[in-house]
């Protein structure tokens, strides 16, 4: 049973340690509770002591739910959710309920020109105003995303036409305004008019987003909802510790395919000519997984 069903909610302490384990940012905390980022970081530094009671629910509620959406292993009922083994509607259905019941935020006043005058090297994603810090990349991140690339890459250079696949840090400037900057981890643009010297201006055909426990909310939720938005054909979404793949193709649903890294992910905007095996990326990493 749920904290919040029984009248009972996680201590601070509790909240302090889970935060820790999860990695999340005091921003990230605020963007799912609703809570003001303001009271979120007086109680996580130890400023408020007693919180109000709808403070503490909803804060108790956004650390029960990440159990619920990323770890969907075995069936259970927990947090007030029946757990079932990880499928593609689930997590879908976890995943829309977390969007409904997230305040949406006000639009920031970061700009273009705020972005470009970061220091060089600084991992900042820009989302409709807003900065969102980016957590170095670990190895297994940056193995998988450079073996989807190469398969990309390779595919294009035995067949042709006019795609072409990059990799992060590339800048993309999703809504061609001044408002937005993102860096997926693996992209591929067939319409060359979008590219400049610089960036990509406009939508990729096809985004690929390896997650890591720092970035999961940003990955499922937030870029989920602005990609589809911004005209994205196929999104995917690796999760190496359940050894997982989610694959949107918003041209024919917005539920996801799921698939698992015994699988070979066929690529839909290739007409599924193209495909990652992901077994052989697995049997690459394992010893960093097992």
């Amino acid at each position: 049973m749920a904290y919040f069903e029984r009248g009972e909610f996680m201590t601070i302490q509790e909240m302090i340690q889970k935060k820790k384990e999860l990695g999340y940012s005091n921003q990230q905390i605020a963007d799912m509770s609703g809570v003001p980022l303001s009271t979120v970081q007086k109680l996580f530094s130890g400023i408020t002591m007693t919180p109000r009671y709808n403070t503490l629910q909803a804060l108790s509620k956004i650390f029960e739910k990440k159990e619920s959406v990323l770890y969907l292993h075995d069936s259970a009922v927990e947090n007030g959710l029946v757990r079932e083994p990880s499928t593609a509607y689930n997590l879908e259905h976890l995943i829309n309920e977390q969007i409904a019941q997230t305040k949406p935020g006000t639009i920031g006043d970061k700009r273009l020109p705020d972005y470009m005058a970061l220091p060089e090297g600084t991992r900042i994603e820009m989302i409709d105003g807003r900065f969102y810090n980016m957590a170095a990349p670990t190895f297994v991140h940056q193995r998988i995303s450079g073996m989807i690339y190469n398969v990309f890459e390779n595919f294009v250079k035995e067949n042709g036409g006019p795609c072409m696949p990059s990799i992060a840090p590339t800048d993309v400037q999703l809504d061609c305004d001044d408002k937005t900057m993102v860096q997926p981890d693996v992209l591929v643009v067939c319409d060359r008019d979008k590219i400049i010297k610089a960036r990509v201006v406009g939508a990729p055909d096809l985004l690929v987003e390896v997650l890591s426990p720092s970035n999961w909310y940003m990955d499922c939720f937030i870029k989920l909802k602005k990609y589809r938005n911004a005209g994205v054909r196929e999104y995917w979404i690796v999760i190496p510790d359940q050894k997982n793949i989610l694959v949107y193709n918003f041209e024919k649903s917005t539920e996801p395919t799921e698939y698992t890294f015994e699988d070979k992910v066929p690529v839909a905007i290739w007409q599924d000519k193209c495909k990652v095996d992901f077994k052989e990326i697995y049997d690459n990493i394992s010893f960093l997984l097992d």
